[in-house]
């Protein structure tokens, strides 16, 4: 129900016979109301720097510091991305073929052929291009905490030739050292650098990179490897995305 200008027969009976009374409240709470705020004033009082100037000059520089790290996070972030990007963009034409092949490589820094790989394999790369070895990360991971990994393959040990080139094994790596992001059907959530990884038809796993080409207003095509070699094409919805993941080193 709304209100009208009128005033209720409550609000009557409160402002007659007893209209002394009702202000004596007002007053007595106003009073305590400004006390609480007054002490509550004191506890939050921030020091006169000027009577201390050594203790405001630290403070001063200690915000400009703060500043400055945090525009240079972010400046690290931006580039890392804009490498990332670049390094998977830069297989395009030069990877050609999907090979699945188990391969014994070296380690760490081990790979096949550039010219052959699989989805994987495109991170690998792109990630190595600005000195992230994800060969090298994966294992000491994994061989720090075997039971974290999927039983899919029955090893009782890790193998430095193929884990790292396995999607559910970098879902879990991403999911533990990087951000593992809500999965959803809004293109606008995925931005260039991220990582997703999707359910193909009969259940096999796959993974790709956000580039930075547009599609749309909001939607970027992906960098992925799913069996003509490396490309970047309009596919982010195309199957079923099961991760959304973020992993730069500094985080």
């Amino acid at each position: 129900m709304g209100t009208s200008g009128g005033i209720t027969s409550a609000n009557k009976l409160s402002r007659s016979p007893n209209l002394a009374i009702g202000c004596a409240n007002v007053d007595l709470e106003s009073n305590f109301r400004g006390a609480v705020i007054q002490k509550e004033k004191k506890a939050w009082d921030i020091p006169n720097f000027s009577q201390y100037p050594l203790v405001r000059l630290t403070f001063i520089v200690l915000l400009l510091v703060a500043a400055h790290i945090g525009d240079a996070l972010a400046d690290s972030s931006q580039d890392q991305v804009t490498r990332l990007i670049a390094a998977a963009r830069g297989q395009i034409g030069v990877t050609r073929y999907y090979d699945p092949t188990y391969t014994v490589i070296a380690y760490p820094g081990g790979d096949v052929p550039i010219e052959r790989g699989v989805c994987t394999d495109v991170l690998i790369r792109a990630y190595r291009e600005i000195g992230i070895d994800l060969q090298r990360l994966v294992h000491e991971d994994m061989e720090a905490n075997f039971a974290k990994y999927p039983r899919l393959w029955g090893l009782s040990h890790p193998d430095t030739n193929i884990d790292h080139r396995r999607v559910p094994n970098l879902m879990v790596f991403f999911a533990r050292k990087g951000q593992s992001l809500p999965v959803s059907r809004s293109a606008s959530d995925y931005l260039p650098g991220d990582i997703v990884t999707w359910q193909l038809p009969g259940g096999v796993p796959h993974i790709g990179i956000v580039s930075d080409t547009l599609v749309d207003e909001s939607r970027y095509q992906m960098i992925h490897n799913i069996g003509a070699g490396t490309q970047c094409e309009d596919c982010l919805f195309r199957f079923k995305v099961t991760g959304h993941y973020r992993y730069l080193v500094s985080q």
